[in-house]
C-alpha cells in the first residue's frame, strides 16, 4: 500500500462520511467525529481488501476509489441508521415522554 492509496483513503473517507451526515434525513444521534473516524477506517478497510484483491500493475485509481466510496458509505449509514434505534425493547422510544403502555 502506497503513501497515496493512505491519503486517498483519508480524503474519500472524510469525504463520505461528512456527506453522510447532510445527506440522510432526520436528527443524527450520532457524533459528527464518529461518521468522519467511521469513514476513514472503512475506506482504509476498502484499500486493504483492494490490494489484496487486485494484482494488476496497471495502477488504474478508478477501482480503489469505488470500493473504498462504497465501504465508507455502508459504514456511515449503517451507523446512524443503528444509532438512530430504541436501544432495548423494554426502553421507551425518544418522544413518548417515558411513558409505556400497560398490558392486558
Amino acid at each position: 500500500m502506497t503513501g497515496s492509496t493512505l491519503v486517498g483513503a483519508l480524503v474519500v473517507g472524510l469525504a463520505v462520511g461528512g456527506l453522510g451526515r447532510l445527506v440522510l434525513p432526520g436528527r443524527k444521534a450520532v457524533p459528527v467525529w464518529l461518521t468522519l473516524a467511521l469513514g476513514v477506517a472503512s475506506a482504509l478497510l476498502g484499500a486493504i481488501v483492494v490490494g489484496l484483491v487486485d494484482h494488476r500493475t496497471d495502477g488504474s485509481p478508478v477501482l480503489p476509489l469505488m470500493v473504498q466510496t462504497g465501504f465508507a458509505a455502508v459504514a456511515v449509514v449503517l451507523a446512524v441508521v443503528a444509532a438512530g434505534r430504541p436501544e432495548a425493547e423494554g426502553q421507551t422510544p425518544p418522544g413518548t415522554g417515558g411513558r409505556r403502555k400497560e398490558e392486558v
